[in-house]
């Protein structure tokens, strides 16, 4: 399954028991087909929203009991009824989705996090119901990770976002640091364009690594899988942070030095 278009979710690999990769794979399916209604193309507001709206009316028919209109909420249908997962999840994506197509800013830190609790949190947490780990601790640990998964991949594509007119760093945070949104526009790095990418850094490493207990409570291949996906954010931070938040000249990505590196950083959490 490729990962790569949907950022929030944890990898669908090799290494994940065989028998959990279908319902894994629709769910991966719904968050990207409803995120790329939300993001992509050169469809109006409008429109985007009109086609999130009928994501949610399949779900309204799946809670109902009824068969889905559109036959490619057939398999998702099934996994929902199989595996008993939380419809809300799902609605609480879509919500978020919905949110992203209407507002490009955010006045404060809790503002975003709660977006991240609804765009990232909940696809941890269907996961969560699938492997029958959905303990409170769990779920808290799964959230922080999520959440922090979400962030990195915000500081990570500023410069992207900021192309569709949208700016995840929190206002309040731009304007403590003294950087004007027209900074971001000229992609200009500065020493306090560093401090500000180097306070969102700690704290979203700090969010990361309270989540990171996780992995000792889930089994075999499926705690190896997400020592991957911590470490795989870490690793991101430690690229941006090595740049001094020079995000704009290059996008801070992953190749095989820092694969090897996150593999061995795996074995000891």
């Amino acid at each position: 399954m490729p990962v790569e278009h949907y950022e929030n979710f944890p990898v669908a690999s090799f290494l994940l028991p065989a028998k959990l990769r279908r319902p894994v794979e629709a769910i991966y399916r719904f968050a990207r087909g409803a995120d790329d209604i939300a993001d992509e193309g050169t469809a109006s507001n409008e429109e985007r929203l009109q086609g999130l709206a009928r994501y949610n009316a399949e779900l309204d028919r799946i809670e109902r009991g009824q068969r889905p209109d559109s036959p490619e909420f057939g398999e998702l249908a099934a996994v929902i009824t199989e595996w008993r997962l939380p419809l809300q999840l799902f609605r609480d994506l879509l919500d978020a989705f919905a949110q992203d197509v209407v507002q490009k800013r955010y006045a404060d830190y809790p503002g975003l996090l709660d977006y991240c609790r609804r765009s990232a949190n909940p696809v941890g947490r269907l996961l969560l119901h699938i492997f029958d780990r959905a303990s409170d601790d769990n779920l808290r640990r799964s959230d922080c990770i999520c959440s922090a998964l979400q962030l990195i991949n915000f500081w990570q594509d500023i410069a992207v976002d900021w192309t569709k007119d949208r700016i995840y760093l929190p206002l309040e945070d731009l304007v403590r640091f003294g950087i004007a949104e027209n900074q971001i526009a000229e992609r200009r790095c500065t020493p306090d364009w560093t401090a500000l990418l180097d306070f969102q850094i700690e704290r979203s490493r700090t969010l990361m690594l309270s989540g990171a207990p996780l992995v000792h409570e889930l089994p075999g291949r499926l705690g190896w899988e997400i020592r991957l996906t911590v470490q795989g954010g870490l690793r991101i931070l430690e690229r941006i942070q090595q740049a001094r938040g020079d995000i704009f000249r290059q996008r801070p990505v992953l190749g095989l030095a820092d694969w090897l590196r996150m593999g061995g950083r795996a074995l000891f959490m």
